[in-house]
């Protein structure tokens, strides 16, 4: 099996900022996040990438009633209400549709070859926060699934919200019918915590020199068989740090970390699996489509020289 170059994108909109930043400070992003991804997908496109778009339930509503239709029977019930999304919609009598549903960017998407639509949970579930459980958390993936259903859309893969990851829920996605999903990436800055645990300043200084300088290593990884892969571990590699007119002079740092590392997995037969949002391209969209149109001529390259190939998540399960 020659190395692979996986791409994931976690597509959740002003839902998964909300306890990060006001959607009046975030609009920006947000304004700019449709025609971001029109641009991501002619790029993907041109140079034949294969994408995981890993799309949270809420936004293939068409509005909040219709939301508010398909909410599953048995919601979180975290103590901390900040990241209680269903608290968060109570408490709002109008949503502006543009900033928390994208059901034409759906359409749009599942309109492109070699795209997957996978799950992102439904509700922006989090699986490390106090008050939840797993038989919540069974109910939003079944509510997840039978959203994604009416638009003929099978999910396959998973990416775990703020990237909690939780080996106790590996049986609940395996019950769903998930076959993959995005583990994390290895390393102790880099580990899955609650909220809470990981805002710390040092993880966070250490993540960003992290983006620029090798650190932490490349974080490619053997794809090897095992007795039981499903659901398989796909495990992150990178994120793609967006655009930013401050640290901009460090970018071809920040270019050769990610590129430095597809050599290595092209070379050694490993995966490489870049991800980011769509809305981090909501802004400096030009500069962000440039800099990813760099990345992908240099799988090309990759590709011809080592057969490095692009693969979605459901692809890269399919193999094993």
């Amino acid at each position: 099996m020659n190395g692979v170059f996986a791409i994931s994108l976690d597509f959740e909109l002003y839902w998964g900022m909300k306890d990060v930043v006001s959607v009046e400070n975030y609009a920006k992003n947000l304004d700019g996040t449709p025609k971001a991804v029109e641009r991501m997908l002619e790029l993907f496109k041109k140079y034949d990438t294969h994408v995981t778009w890993a799309t949270l339930g809420y936004i293939f509503c068409k509005d909040k009633n219709e939301l508010i239709k398909n909410y599953p029977k048995i919601k979180p019930n975290y103590k901390d209400d900040e990241i209680n999304l269903y608290s968060y919609i109570e408490q709002n009598q109008n949503l502006k549709d543009e900033y928390h549903f994208a059901p034409k960017s759906i359409d749009l998407i599942t309109s492109y070859e070699n795209q997957e639509m996978a799950t992102h949970t439904f509700s922006h579930y989090y699986c490390l926060e106090e008050g939840q459980d797993e038989e919540a958390f069974y109910e939003d993936l079944k509510v997840a699934k039978n959203i994604a259903e009416k638009k003929g859309i099978e999910l396959k893969s998973l990416v775990f919200p703020r990237n909690q990851y939780n080996k106790n829920y590996i049986n609940v996605i395996k019950k769903i019918g998930i076959k993959a999903y995005r583990g994390n990436e290895k390393g102790w800055i880099y580990e899955a915590k609650s909220e809470k645990e990981k805002k710390t300043a040092l993880k966070r200084v250490l993540r960003i020199i992290d983006s620029y300088l090798n650190i932490s290593g490349y974080h490619t990884y053997k794809l090897e068989k095992t007795t039981d892969t499903t659901p398989l571990d796909i495990p992150a590699s990178r994120f793609l740090r967006p655009h930013s007119p401050k640290l901009s002079f460090l970018d071809s740092l920040r270019l050769k970390r990610v590129t430095d590392a597809m050599s290595y997995a092209a070379k050694n037969k490993e995966l490489f699996h870049l991800w980011w949002h769509p809305h981090n391209f909501g802004v400096y969209t030009d500069e962000n489509i440039t800099f990813l149109e760099k990345i992908l001529k240099h799988y090309k390259v990759l590709e011809k020289e080592y057969g490095f190939q692009s693969l979605t998540m459901a692809e890269i399960n399919s193999i094993f």
